[in-house]
């Protein structure tokens, strides 16, 4: 026990380390280069320029912190959404959760217009709640559909989030035909994950959902371990499970929603951060919960870099960068699944 809890610190701190290493060649390079010693001085606001802090305070720091929080949201609801379906290739892309929060936010867009485009308070408060408004309505059709015999039926659960996913998916394209070009093509690059508008706005929009929900988990830990043994042995530990499962999968959807609100649907962060954790770690959830939330920091913070600059002056929404690592590595997890 001491030799994993000294390895999971170790993994802890080189995982914030190298997200740090990657936010710091984020803040350095670009369209316009700067050196450490012209950020340090930014920052700490000695002999300001003004090019300077509008590169980094308007432009660079907001989209580095928006990717850090929504990655570190995905890795530790994909965590938890993977304990609760007791299934490996859960994520909240596949289960339709991200599709859900989508849908609900585009709906916003389509009956809004514009004001999104003004991040004002009152768009950006509102679009996590929206958010939040689908993904429990695509929780709740999963629950609809993957009840059984007086339980939640796990593997059910997958089949049904997938055909419900897909749905909503077709839903928010639909509604993003409908609307005027420039709002169009705004709500088509968000859909496939995307962060380019960030600003201080979005995250304090996003940041309380954060705040509050991930201690509500990793106060659940212990439960995530109990839920991976059979229902019966569960309840016979006198564990309330439907109550537990659904504290934990509420939780997940409110901090998807924060996350979709304000990044679009980036997808497999939430499946691929808990497998790394779980091989780097071991299986217990008071480990893998914190290393999986670095983990998915740092994959969405060093994908926003690559989308950013390898291909400029065009940028690709980080969803696809992320998109052309995770297709491959989910057909390994089938793959290994089927030996």
């Amino acid at each position: 026990m001491p030799n994993r809890k000294g390895k999971f610190r170790l993994l802890f701190f080189v995982n914030i380390a190298l997200t740090l290493l990657a936010i710091y060649i984020s803040l350095t390079n670009g369209a316009f280069d700067m050196t450490v010693l012209d950020v340090i001085r930014t920052l700490l606001r000695i002999d300001p320029v003004a090019e300077y802090d509008l590169v980094i305070f308007d432009f660079r720091l907001p989209r580095i912190v928006i990717a850090a929080l929504v990655g570190f949201g995905l890795g530790v609801a994909g965590t938890v959404i993977q304990g609760i379906t007791r299934n490996g290739l859960a994520d909240p892309g596949i289960l339709g959760i991200n599709a859900g929060a989508g849908a609900a936010i585009v709906a916003f867009m389509f009956f809004f217009g514009g004001q999104f485009m003004d991040a004002s308070w009152y768009s950006i408060m509102a679009m996590p709640l929206f958010g939040l408004t689908g993904g429990l309505l695509a929780a709740g059709l999963i629950y609809l559909f993957a009840w059984r015999n007086g339980a939640l039926d796990p593997q059910r659960l997958i089949l049904v989030g997938i055909a419900i996913g897909s749905g909503l998916g077709a839903v928010a394209l639909y509604l993003s035909l409908k609307m005027n070009p420039n709002d169009f093509e705004m709500a088509a690059v968000w859909l496939t994950g995307s962060i380019w508008s960030a600003n201080w706005t979005h995250i304090a929009g996003m940041l309380p959902w954060l705040v509050i929900l991930i201690p509500v988990l990793m106060r659940k830990v212990h439960i995530l371990d109990l839920l991976q043994l059979s229902e019966e042995s569960v309840k016979n530990l006198g564990v309330p499970v439907e109550k537990e499962r659904n504290i934990l999968l509420l939780s997940s959807i409110g901090i998807v929603s924060a996350c979709v609100s304000v990044s679009g649907g980036i997808g497999f962060v939430g499946l691929m951060a808990p497998h790394i954790a779980k091989r780097l770690t071991g299986i217990q959830h008071r480990y893998v919960l914190p290393l999986s939330g670095t983990i998915g920091m740092l994959m969405v913070v060093a994908a926003d870099f690559i989308a950013k600059t390898v291909f400029t002056p065009i940028e690709l929404p980080v969803g696809i960068v992320i998109s052309i690592i995770g297709v491959p590595y989910f057909f390994y997890l089938l793959s290994r699944r089927k030996k």
